[in-house]
């Protein structure tokens, strides 16, 4: 049997099932039963299971968290009262069709022979069935046994390794130990198998590139979330070397640090037992542990200063590029732009600023109408204007000037007010006779006749 979860099969949870599943038996034995050989018999029927399977068993593989399923642990998982789906095998060829699922095998053939050499101890290649599978297409129901997986899943758990590494203090190179990366992915990968799935789909994607340098497998991650990954070469095989030999340094000046400790308590106990002599060989040795961990530590500080270089190196090479690159735009925006032409630009624009000045200058000394009027004459009017008008006042009637009284004079008399009434409208006699004799004369303004 199959084994391409990390639950073992059985049914599902009654909570992970629909409602019907245990109250609609009358329903449940319509969407347990086989499907019809043509669609056409009853369309509704046909796409109203289909729909219902469908999503049933997508959402199955999504809750579960894995990749991988087959035919046979599904319907072990949708068993109901001892009877399982018999429609399970044309759902499958569905999905396989809309390409919601594909074969391990598909998938693997799918990708470069090249890329996936170094998986060959880990599956179970078989080129006989993959040129079956080529042949026949997805028109195939799948075996009981055959294993299918989950794309849209493959996919996001390969994105979800690829964040891990790039949140990891392994990030900070991008070449890595294939069991480093191992204990990196327990958490998202439930098996070796799906591991390895994952790498190949992130070697699908050219995310990753895969190398076995002395007999052990080494990945190379793409610097970028959607960059491309670049071949190995020989400056990433002697990077990863370099970080081993650190790795390796450090463990060893550790190791050798634990056995100076213990040498010097076996010196302390020896003494507190009056074994002079034992005492003085742990003390000799631990001195001897104590040059090689100097030496070590010589070796480890020139590693890791070599490290450091190669890694300011990289530095330098991304801002070198970074100027090359701005080099080459700068020379493209300026590549029609010359000092001759651009005096020769601010020119036209000072010759286009000194027209419109003049054409300004000449409409605002445009006459209204046609005719031009001088402002030595025009001043010299407005000056007779106010002449005449100083010549000609206008009389008011004085207002009466009345002193105050000390105390409160009383109410004022009928009399006085129609006496001071006639004199008002007097004066306004007066004035409009004035204003009559002075409409019927010509009149000139502003050397126009009227």
């Amino acid at each position: 049997m199959c084994s391409p979860g990390r639950a073992p099969p059985g049914p599902a949870p009654v909570g992970d099932l629909p409602p019907e599943w245990e109250t609609d038996d009358e329903r449940m034995a319509f969407l347990f039963s086989a499907f019809k050989q043509s669609r056409e018999v009853n369309s509704t029927e046909w796409d109203s299971k289909m729909a219902f399977w469908v999503g049933l068993v997508l959402a199955r593989g999504r809750r579960r968290g894995v990749v991988r399923t087959c035919l046979r642990e599904l319907q072990n998982g949708f068993e109901r009262r001892g009877s399982v789906p018999l429609g399970l095998g044309t759902v499958l060829r569905e999905l396989l069709r809309r390409g919601k699922m594909q074969r391990e095998s598909d998938f693997m053939a799918s990708v470069d022979s090249s890329w996936i050499s170094w998986g060959v101890g880990v599956f179970i290649l078989k080129p006989l069935k993959w040129t079956l599978s080529s042949v026949l297409g997805d028109s195939k129901v799948p075996e009981e046994e055959e294993v299918l997986i989950y794309v849209e899943q493959l996919q996001e758990k390969a994105e979800e390794v690829y964040r891990l590494y790039q949140n990891s203090v392994l990030s900070s190179h991008p070449v890595v130990a294939l069991s480093e990366l191992r204990s990196l992915c327990a958490s998202v990968c439930p098996d070796e198998r799906t591991f390895y799935l994952l790498l190949l789909q992130l070697q699908k994607e050219k995310k990753v590139t895969i190398l076995e340098q002395n007999g052990e497998k080494i990945v190379k991650f793409a610097r970028g979330l959607h960059a491309k990954v670049s071949p190995m070469n020989d400056v990433d095989i002697g990077v990863y070397q370099l970080m081993q030999s650190e790795q390796l340094l450090s463990q060893k000046v550790e190791s050798l640090s634990q056995e100076a400790e213990k040498c010097k308590d076996d010196a302390r106990i020896a003494c507190r037992a009056g074994k002079k002599q034992l005492a003085l060989r742990c003390l000799k040795s631990k001195r001897r542990t104590e040059r090689r961990i100097k030496e070590l530590h010589s070796k480890l500080d020139a590693v890791q200063g070599i490290l450091d270089r190669i890694y300011a190196s990289q530095t330098d090479q991304m801002v070198f590029n970074a100027y090359q690159a701005g080099v080459g735009a700068l020379k493209l925006s300026m590549k029609d732009v010359t000092v001759e032409r651009a005096e020769n630009l601010v020119d036209q624009i000072q010759e286009l600023c000194d027209t419109q000045d003049e054409v300004a200058q000449t409409l605002a000394g445009a006459g209204v109408n046609g005719l031009e009027m001088d402002s030595e004459e025009l001043e010299k009017e407005l000056d007779s204007l106010l002449q005449d008008s100083a010549k000609d006042p206008v009389h008011l009637h004085p207002v009466p000037q009345k002193e105050p009284d000390s105390g409160f004079a009383g109410a004022i008399s009928d009399a006085e007010l129609e006496a001071e009434l006639e004199k008002l409208d007097v004066c306004d006699r007066d004035l409009a006779r004035k204003k009559s004799s002075a409409s019927s004369e010509p009149q000139t303004a502003l050397g126009l006749n009227l």
